[in-house]
């Protein structure tokens, strides 16, 4: 296989792994989305070209070249459960996996956050050593998570969540710019349940799809959201003094 084709091949797999459409590309590069898919599959790629694709994917050329030899791990949908704990006991690198998912260059890290240079590169180092980045030369990193990665079921960090972080994000009223609360309640079928079920499914997908399209904007130019999405049966206590007990 000839090195162009080697190279290209590499371009594919980091895209993928970064979550980066071609619609996406294309909009950094100042192209229509059918130049991009017409530059890749006629394989016809210019060393300038190339060049502007890496600053997107934010790796040098020769972690490029190493990326032709392997394809690496599979990428990560979920951490285990002593990963999640030890995340949840350790603020710096739980805050370090937020800001590295949401692909946070260094200088934006340093300017935003109270952290030098060696405490970053120590948090690098750490989520490096748990298999959740690659890092790289001058604290550049590439992240192992996919794309659909999700913590874990009644894990550490959702129980973490549960428990400390909702009651805060529900303790102010919803009305400044970029938020929104919708407090629905009622009875339907199973099916209709089912239905709903998706739709906070397809939902959660279309937020993925937005964090990786608007990855590659810097962070000035991105608000950091959070979206609760929950579903069950539920019956308010506020009225079990009133509700008929079975019948022994």
């Amino acid at each position: 296989m000839s090195l162009r084709i080697e190279l290209i091949a590499a371009l594919k797999r980091l895209l993928k792994a970064q979550g980066i459409t071609y619609a996406a590309l294309a909009k950094q590069l100042d192209l229509s989305e059918a130049a991009v898919k017409r530059m890749f599959s006629q394989q016809a790629i210019s060393l300038a070209r190339l060049e502007e694709i890496c600053t997107v994917l934010d790796v040098g050329l020769p972690e490029l070249a190493t990326e032709t030899k392997s394809g690496g791990p599979p990428p990560l949908a979920e951490l285990s459960e002593e990963t999640e704990q030890l995340l949840v006991e350790n603020p710096p690198y739980l805050l370090g996996l937020y800001l590295t998912l949401n692909r946070w260059k260094e200088e934006e890290v340093l300017v935003r956050y109270d952290f030098t240079k060696p405490q970053w590169t120590g948090i690098l180092a750490k989520l490096d050593r748990l298999g959740v980045i690659e890092l790289l030369p001058e604290n550049r990193y590439r992240l192992r998570t996919a794309r659909n990665f999700r913590w874990r079921k009644d894990g550490p960090m959702e129980r973490f969540f549960i428990k400390r972080l909702l009651p805060e994000f529900f303790n102010r009223p919803f009305l400044g710019g970029n938020e929104n609360l919708l407090l629905l309640s009622g009875m339907v079928s199973a099916a209709s349940a089912a239905k709903i079920g998706l739709r906070l499914e397809e939902a959660a997908e279309e937020f993925d799809s937005m964090l990786v399209q608007d990855a590659v904007l810097p962070t000035n130019q991105r608000v950091g959201v959070s979206l609760v999405l929950a579903q069950r049966p539920w019956s308010l206590h506020l009225f079990d003094e009133v509700r008929r007990k079975p019948a022994p």
